[in-house]
């Protein structure tokens, strides 16, 4: 049997087992066997070149996937939002490679992929799946794409990533594990835990740690326990955003907006557009950027001012240290003190070190030695 056919012999068994207490760590195991022989076979098709992939070099500050089954509109959304030329049409699978286009938006550069459209199975290489939702991984957001006549793709757009090890609007799980020479497996957690003692320790050992201290911060699942042993998960934040609302009746619009409440999406936090009559992207350009978690940061040059046309933009929380690495040349090893003006100073040119945390629309003078 190859690895293929355990995998969907795995699966089989976890969704005709029922799930309560005394089957617990019977699908415990199953899911931590499941993960392994995924990973196995993900590492046997990455080593014979797996179809060779869509390969795209990141540029500009950040990277957004536009994800979405066939012929929701995301070429004719890409052409709208960026200077890209994507190849629209009416018929499923436009889109043959991953098409990049450049979003200019409130002073950033943000690079925005056309993935092409997914089928079910993607995940398990139908239609170049693999190759295709491995560009996703490298990307900073994703954001689905649905027709507003098809809002249950969603639930297939979710499970397509989760298979193939993205973690959609997740944060990693608070897990540690330390190998050990001896002693067995030692379980600590700051809170208490669902899962019975024996049921975690036989994941452990289903992922080959026979010693070992395993540290708990979070009541874990079984999945999220298996995630924290893993390092082949991607944690990526999204946003929806709902096309082709100009074919739609005012009226529909409730239906519409109880379809995404059932997935637990609120409407006031979907963007709705329409790419083809270019309604709705100023919103959508706004709600990327906010969810990017970026900032801008305006430079007072020497003898040049204040450039408020190209900010540096960096991610929230950055320090001036991390600015300075962005700008890359000798300018850390020359570095004195900054003067920084605006939200996160206290008063005009306050005077601040590599450690001063910047916030948006600040503006930076450094002040170098010669």
């Amino acid at each position: 049997m190859g690895l293929e056919d355990e995998i969907e012999a795995i699966e089989e068994e976890i969704a005709n087992t029922p799930y309560n207490k005394s089957t617990e760590a019977h699908i415990g195991r199953l899911k931590s066997k499941l993960a392994e022989k995924k990973e196995k076979l993900e590492k046997q098709q990455s080593g014979s070149g797996g179809g060779g992939g869509y390969s795209v070099e990141k540029h500009g500050d950040a990277t957004v996937a536009l994800v979405g089954f066939p012929s929701v509109g995301k070429s004719s959304m890409l052409n709208s939002l960026t200077n890209a030329e994507s190849e629209t049409g009416s018929y499923e699978f436009t889109t043959l490679d991953v098409n990049p286009g450049m979003l200019n938006h409130r002073g950033a550069n943000i690079q925005l992929l056309d993935v092409p459209g997914l089928i079910e199975g993607a995940a398990t290489g139908k239609g170049d799946g693999q190759q295709v939702l491995a560009v996703v991984r490298n990307a900073d957001l994703i954001v689905f794409v649905l027709s507003v006549f098809e809002i249950d793709q969603y639930d297939r757009l979710q499970k397509e990533l989760y298979d193939i090890n993205i973690r959609v609007d997740q944060e990693p799980p608070r897990v540690t594990v330390r190998p050990k020479i001896k002693d067995g497996i030692k379980i600590t957690s700051s809170t208490d835990q669902d899962l019975d003692e024996k049921t975690i320790q036989d994941v452990l050992r289903d992922q080959g740690y026979v010693n070992a201290d395993l540290n708990l911060q979070e009541n874990v699942t079984i999945d999220r326990l298996v995630d924290g042993l893993m390092d082949n998960r991607e944690y990526i934040p999204s946003i929806t955003c709902v096309n082709k609302v100009d074919l739609i009746q005012p009226d529909y619009k409730e239906t519409v907006d109880e379809q995404l409440r059932e997935r637990d999406l609120d409407p006031e936090e979907v963007t709705f557009i329409s790419a083809e009559k270019e309604k709705g992207l100023e919103a959508l350009k706004d709600r990327i950027w906010e969810n990017l978690g970026l900032i801008r940061v305006y430079m007072d040059k020497p003898g040049r001012g204040v450039d408020w046309e190209e900010p540096l933009v960096i991610e929230e929380g950055a320090t001036v240290g991390e600015a300075i690495e962005k700008l890359g040349g000798e300018m850390e090893e020359r570095f004195r003190f900054a003067r920084v003006s605006g939200p996160s100073a206290t008063h005009d040119e306050q005077q601040v070190g590599m450690d001063h945390v910047l916030e948006d629309e600040d503006v930076l003078k450094l002040i170098l030695r010669r």
